[in-house]
């Protein structure tokens, strides 16, 4: 009988645990939703360990639900993790259970951590950890394991369009070895590997994007998306 009870009580405290995670999350994607369409300029700074990469000045271009667009002279490393891959999936009601799963002090804000566990067995993301503002609906900070590029640790920051969850400033963390790099920069690794194979080098490298200029809501023509850069 007594573990019967407890075997209630759990059932019950991890229902109420997940409502509490679906609220905090579809205030977060409600926020997102407000956002239709942006133009912002970026400028993307890259760290990763074996190359050289100067910093790439980029202009992006997003209209719901999917349609994101890089334009950039040079070679734009760009993760889609944690940034509007992420966003996305939030939106794909059902394709996802959460938990809430404590609180953490993050840029000395209090978040609350929310664990999103796909249920679908052919899903690109594996798990993903958000640490989130619950007084403004924005993620600080989150970790996103997926099949194809590993783990990838973000912190976020936000500058006036904090009112549509849209971050000024990046900061991927990203596994080295299995991140996926553009062909012309992994061909790089490649080189130096066989030239200065034995030095160790970092397993991870960070990505910076500082984010400015956003136009928000402004119509965006589907054509934008259909050019070639």
């Amino acid at each position: 009988m007594k573990n019967l009870i407890f075997l209630l009580f759990l059932s019950a405290f991890f229902s109420v645990k997940a409502q509490d995670a679906d609220a905090i999350l579809k205030s977060v994607v409600d926020k997102l939703n407000k956002v239709d369409d942006y133009t912002v300029d970026a400028n993307i700074k890259a760290d990763i360990p074996m190359i050289k990469i100067l910093p790439v000045k980029a202009t992006l271009y997003f209209k719901q639900k999917d349609k994101f667009k890089v334009v950039s002279k040079g070679i734009a490393i760009l993760p889609k993790q944690g940034f509007t891959d992420i966003n996305a999936f939030l939106n794909k009601k059902g394709a996802y259970m959460a938990v809430e799963g404590g609180t953490k002090t993050v840029q000395d804000i209090k978040t609350t951590l929310v664990t999103v566990i796909p249920t679908g067995e052919n899903s690109e993301f594996v798990l993903a950890k958000l640490w989130i503002d619950t007084k403004r609906s924005i993620i600080l900070e989150s970790q996103i394991t997926t099949r194809g590029s590993g783990t990838v640790s973000v912190s976020y920051k936000y500058g006036e369009q904090a009112e549509y969850g849209l971050p000024s400033v990046l900061e991927f963390t990203v596994d080295v070895k299995k991140f996926k790099m553009p062909k012309s920069v992994a061909a790089d690794i490649h080189d130096t590997e066989g030239k200065d194979n034995k030095k160790k080098h970092k397993d991870t490298g960070t990505i910076v994007i500082t984010l400015s200029n956003y136009k928000v809501n402004k119509g965006l023509s589907d054509e934008i998306f259909k050019k070639k850069n």
